[in-house]
């Protein structure tokens, strides 16, 4: 089913070169394991074992990691109610409306599609946002959840968590395994080189996957709304906050960046932006402006939005 989100063509573009680049790899990496491993049906069972705990428990997983959980319309009746509205405006399935108990301003959303999905907000984000602002939030996380961002995002990662494992696996082998034959030490060696350098590749790769999914989900909220200022708003707002939370209270968010609104860092990273799960704030700022003289918004990007 199509949603009334709009696609930007750029960003598709450069998000289907990202996905193909990253597809050789993972046929270079299963043939690898094949291989060396003299068995595609081991091969073939553990990946299928890794991709469907992550598609079909992602939702699960990250509630529980970020101690959100399922709210009823009259714990929370503003927030169905923007939820409600978006949905349908966006032509999409009403995904499961969550909270977290959590001080700092963030909302994410996950599931494997539209029809099993949730969307989650922090007690701190709905503390501190305009009904406008919200909205332009949690548009941004609707278009995620209505272009599969999450199932995108899970297919190419998970022969990442793959090789990760696989390496952790050959070092504890190799540490606590015992006297082995010199055969054994060599297929130990080649798997765990093959697979750490799959690691470190799809690692690029997928942020760099995750930076374009964010920017347009961003314009696809800015283009549902038609108020691409209240969702600049937001941003700036949630980004200054965080900034100003204790890094050592930030530690824990940080291992979920990829599924926030906006990465729990203290500040703007350095040469670590080529590494970040979202484009910096000026970048996200930027295309938000050009959305607004585009639509001709008068209200100007990071000022307090309409209504």
């Amino acid at each position: 089913m199509r949603s009334r989100f709009r696609s930007d063509r750029r960003l598709t573009v450069r998000m289907g070169i990202t996905l193909f680049l990253l597809g050789l790899l993972y046929v270079g990496f299963v043939a690898a394991l094949v291989a060396v491993l003299k068995s595609w049906v081991l091969v073939v069972v553990i990946v299928a074992a890794v991709l469907g705990a992550q598609y079909w428990f992602s939702d699960r997983i990250a509630l529980f990691a970020m101690r959100g959980r399922a709210v009823e319309r009259d714990e929370y009746p503003e927030l169905h109610g923007v939820v409600d509205r978006l949905a349908a405006m966006a032509d999409m399935p009403k995904p499961v409306v969550a909270v977290s108990e959590m001080e700092m301003p963030n909302a994410f959303a996950t599931g494997r599609n539209p029809d099993h999905a949730v969307v989650c907000v922090t007690t701190g984000l709905l503390r501190r946002l305009e009904p406008a602002e919200l909205e332009g939030v949690l548009a941004h996380e609707l278009s995620h959840v209505a272009h599969k961002d999450v199932a995108v995002i899970t297919v190419a990662s998970f022969l990442g968590v793959l090789a990760g494992l696989i390496v952790r696996f050959a070092f504890y082998s190799q540490l606590f395994g015992g006297r082995r034959d010199q055969n054994t030490m060599a297929v130990l060696a080649v798997v765990m080189g093959v697979s750490a350098a799959v690691y470190a590749l799809s690692f690029l790769l997928i942020r760099a996957l995750s930076r374009y999914r964010e920017l347009a989900a961003d314009r696809a909220a800015a283009l549902l709304t038609g108020r691409p200022s209240a969702l600049a708003a937001a941003l700036t707002k949630v980004t200054g906050d965080i900034a100003r939370i204790p890094t050592k209270d930030l530690r824990t968010a940080q291992a979920f960046n990829a599924f926030y609104f906006t990465p729990a860092f203290g500040s703007e990273p350095g040469i670590s932006r080529f590494f970040a799960t979202h484009p910096s704030l000026e970048q996200r700022l930027d295309q938000l402006g050009r959305i607004s003289a585009e639509l001709g918004e008068a209200t100007a990007p990071g000022a307090p939005g309409k209504g």
